[in-house]
């Protein structure tokens, strides 16, 4: 276990089993970035000093720069359970907070389409443990945006079959409540595309170190474990500048862009296994004037560090560089044939469509050689 593993905020909170569950494992394959090491370090350092706590995080950068990765450590790093939220445009405050649910009779529930019975005799069968939206994702195998969705399908249908009718209700709270009540590291993924003036006030208040959220049930109260991390993407369509209350609420930021040359070829040989430095070199450093290259003539789509562990572990299976360089990272990036054809001139430029044939042909000869040798 490195020293990070040892930053446990609260040694003395006593966990349950489901919830250090929760608390990411950190694989062999993981580096300790200089972001992981600085928020980590400056995180520790704050905790017990009251007003100076850091306990909101910002973490902005293009896709595949590491945000979720970094979010995830600092769970390891802390000790506590992770979970995240990803937000849409069309939140509204129930997705903050929760929703009261009426319970419905076997007779109306037998009315009802499959679907509709899955999902309420999964939400009637929770054990409070988790959140509306993450018993509606099991249930239902969807992603977490259309689960909310389906919860809001829910509340009116419940409402129709209950009209008029004394029924039980049950209130059944949002991620984000789970997560604020119980002391877990919550990742809040894209709140800048949120539309709603009133769901990002709710937030907001949310986010003050001494902050509160009004339930149906009562007033709950921000729990002192609790540690929000922001992700945001510069290159999302819909996305807007992020809310300058919401980024006020911010102790620490970063910044998140490809790591050095060093650090990618370093975490991309112990995620795939491949060790031909120069190959590597020449593939990171495609990857760097790609990317350069996207922002300088605003192309929306980013060369990340994904792109690099696909196109490398391609590579090490077997695919040609240059024919795979397109499958596995510049249609990510573009399929527009003028974009193409920026992102072309620019290797051209650097010389890195040549390097890239002569590290094939290198290989090649590597690979005749170890034949002939047999």
């Amino acid at each position: 276990m490195t020293a990070y593993g040892e930053c446990v905020l609260s040694p003395e909170r006593q966990l349950t089993d489901a919830e250090k569950k929760l608390i990411w494992k950190k694989a062999w394959t993981h580096k300790v970035s200089e972001e992981e090491r600085r928020i980590t370090n400056e995180v520790k350092r704050n905790w017990n000093r009251g007003e100076m706590k850091i306990a909101n995080i910002l973490l902005e950068g293009d896709a595949g720069s590491g945000k979720t990765q970094l979010a995830k450590a600092l769970s390891a790093n802390f000790g506590l359970p992770y979970t995240k939220v990803t937000c849409f445009a069309d939140m509204d405050k129930s997705d903050i907070i929760g929703a009261i649910l009426p319970v419905i009779s076997t007779e109306r529930l037998d009315e009802m389409e499959p679907w509709e019975q899955t999902a309420l005799q999964a939400l009637y069968e929770s054990d409070g443990f988790q959140s509306a939206t993450e018993v509606l994702t099991d249930a239902l195998g969807i992603p977490q945006e259309q689960a909310a969705l389906k919860m809001k399908q829910l509340l009116r249908l419940a409402a129709e079959k209950t009209d008029g009718e004394a029924v039980e209700y049950r209130f059944y709270p949002s991620e984000i409540v789970r997560a604020y009540q119980n002391g877990y590291l919550l990742e809040i993924q894209e709140p800048n595309v949120i539309r709603d003036a009133a769901v990002l006030m709710a937030l907001n208040s949310a986010l003050e170190l001494d902050g509160s959220i009004n339930l149906p049930t009562g007033v709950i109260h921000r729990h002192p474990d609790f540690i929000a991390v922001i992700t945001t993407n510069r290159s999302y369509a819909g996305t807007r500048p992020l809310n300058e209350a919401l980024r006020d609420r911010v102790q620490h930021a970063e910044k998140m862009d490809l790591p050095t040359k060093e650090v990618m070829i370093e975490r991309v040989m112990a995620k795939t296994g491949f060790h031909d430095e120069k190959v590597l070199d020449t593939l990171a450093e495609i990857i760097m004037i790609l990317d350069k290259t996207a922002r300088a003539n605003a192309i929306k789509g980013v060369a990340g560090m994904r792109s690099f562990f696909y196109w490398v572990d391609a590579i090490a299976g077997g695919a040609l560089a240059k024919e795979s360089l397109y499958h596995k990272v510049i249609y990510k990036i573009t399929t527009d044939p003028e974009e193409i054809l920026i992102l072309e001139e620019a290797l051209l430029n650097h010389g890195l469509l040549a390097s890239l044939e002569e590290a094939r042909i290198e290989r090649k000869k590597k690979k005749n050689g170890n034949l002939t040798m047999r």
